[in-house]
């Protein structure tokens, strides 16, 4: 394993816990069995109610081993599934097969975000939910124009992430309807701290 590899998700595990505030606003209606794209390190974990049965979690980068991921999934009462795998080249489940969705700061570095929303469609159930919280593009013309100038440097440097990208649109171009919004302005620097939090159905 080399020191990138080694270093990334200890790194992320500690900088996505400054959101933790957030998540249980998000993650306050998930029930079921639960599919999580871009699980991360599992923060969310703990954030889930009793009504969720089961979570299912994606994301491309190992985690196995990290005694903080380990423990949040130990420590979970109802089973939790991790499978490395990038959400975007097609999901291993039949349609229909989950009750919930969730991603949390996830869209933003998905390559194809549209092609994951519309397998996340596919496998939720027609009656399910998606939840989300994920920062993208600000409505502030200005701030909009200085996150399409520093999107590429950005991109580069967090390794796929993306400060530009209209949540709400990209959500509803690809097969969801939005039933509850919450855009703010979350702390941080403005380029990369817009969020959009909230609920979407199958359209």
């Amino acid at each position: 394993m080399g020191l990138k590899t080694w270093l990334k998700p200890r790194v992320q595990d500690w900088t996505m816990s400054w959101m933790n505030n957030l998540r249980p606003t998000t993650l306050e209606q998930a029930e079921g069995d639960v599919l999580e794209i871009g699980f991360g390190t599992g923060l969310n974990v703990p954030f889930y109610g009793d009504r969720v049965r089961s979570v299912t979690g994606l994301d491309p980068m190992v985690t196995e081993g990290i005694k903080s991921v380990e423990k949040r999934i130990a420590e979970a009462p109802f089973p939790v599934t991790r499978t490395v795998l990038s959400a975007d080249g097609g999901l291993p489940f039949d349609q229909g097969r989950f009750d919930c969705v969730v991603t949390t700061w996830t869209l933003c570095s998905i390559p194809e975000p549209g092609a994951a929303l519309r397998e996340m469609r596919r496998v939720l159930k027609p009656e399910g939910l998606y939840l989300f919280i994920e920062h993208g593009r600000s409505p502030k013309t200005s701030t909009a124009a200085w996150q399409d100038r520093l999107n590429p440097a950005w991109k580069w440097a967090t390794e796929g992430c993306n400060i530009n990208r209209a949540i709400f649109d990209l959500i509803q171009d690809n097969g969801f309807d939005l039933t509850q919004t919450h855009p703010f302005q979350g702390k941080g620097p403005r380029v990369a701290s817009y969020l959009y939090q909230g609920i979407a159905t199958k359209a």
